[in-house]
């Protein structure tokens, strides 16, 4: 079976990284597996966690129009070079936890991704380097204001709301390129996305190495690699699913907007 590492809070709120076992429970690490975390003695039980998102990055670089039928359904061309945005941590949530309708939008969409995770300090990299300093993968939606970001003509106010990076569950350490990825919208059992992860543009490994001429990656970093086509849009109510082969499936709901206090 596949080593799962996830990111727990106790019923005493005390956070743990740790080795997700067959029966649900956790075995405890000294640290951050990509800080070379070991294993302790302590196990936590299933009924005796939460499990959050998987990492707690410094910054979330992400990449856009990384598939070609993407690029062409947002009507534009593939970028020569990696087309790179940040959005804040902030917007990091859990599997299970919902993603917020923003009361600024009315039109709000779901962009299932790979995640990379950074495991050691990455600047001015080449793509060889780069393939050592990702220590593993994560799925992610990197969910989008559409309205606001062709109103803005730039990205940060339409990927950045609180809630609009869910992650998770888990980290494995590898993956097959011709994994599969599908998103899968409330109980359809058709995906309103299905791609194969090496029809990416840009491959992990030169998304890495371009970020780290232009900005350090420190460990625990996540970079999304972009979505491929198929996007839509939620409504509160709705439940996305996000699957990747060889990784799980991560399945957030959508609630409606917060009314300001």
């Amino acid at each position: 079976m596949v080593q799962r590492y996830v990111r727990v809070r106790t019923r005493e709120n005390r956070i743990y990284y740790g080795s997700l076992q067959p029966n649900r429970s956790v075995q405890v690490l000294d640290a951050p597996p990509w800080l070379k975390g070991q294993a302790t003695d302590r196990v936590l039980n299933m009924d005796g966690y939460e499990l959050l998102a998987p990492c707690a990055p410094s910054k979330i670089v992400a990449v856009g129009k990384n598939y070609a039928r993407h690029a062409a359904e947002m009507g534009g061309e593939v970028p020569r070079e990696p087309l790179i945005f940040l959005k804040p941590p902030t917007t990091i949530i859990a599997a299970g936890e919902a993603i917020v309708y923003p009361q600024q939008s009315q039109r709000v969409d779901y962009e299932g991704e790979l995640a990379l995770v950074i495991g050691e300090r990455c600047r001015h990299c080449t793509s060889e380097q780069a393939a050592s300093k990702i220590w593993g993968y994560t799925i992610a939606n990197d969910v989008t204001a559409r309205d606001l970001q062709q109103k803005d003509r730039q990205w940060t106010r339409a990927k950045g709301f609180d809630t609009f990076c869910p992650l998770g569950p888990w980290i494995v350490r590898e993956i097959n390129p011709s994994s599969r990825l599908q998103t899968y919208l409330n109980d359809n059992p058709e995906p309103v996305q299905s791609t194969l992860i090496e029809e990416m543009v840009f491959s992990p490994e030169a998304i890495v190495a371009y970020i780290s001429q232009i900005m350090t990656l420190l460990p625990g970093d996540i970079i999304l690699t972009g979505t491929p086509d198929g996007i839509g849009p939620v409504q509160p109510g709705d439940r996305v699913c996000i699957e990747i082969e060889g990784i799980g499936q991560l399945e957030n709901t959508v609630a409606a907007p917060v009314s300001p206090k």
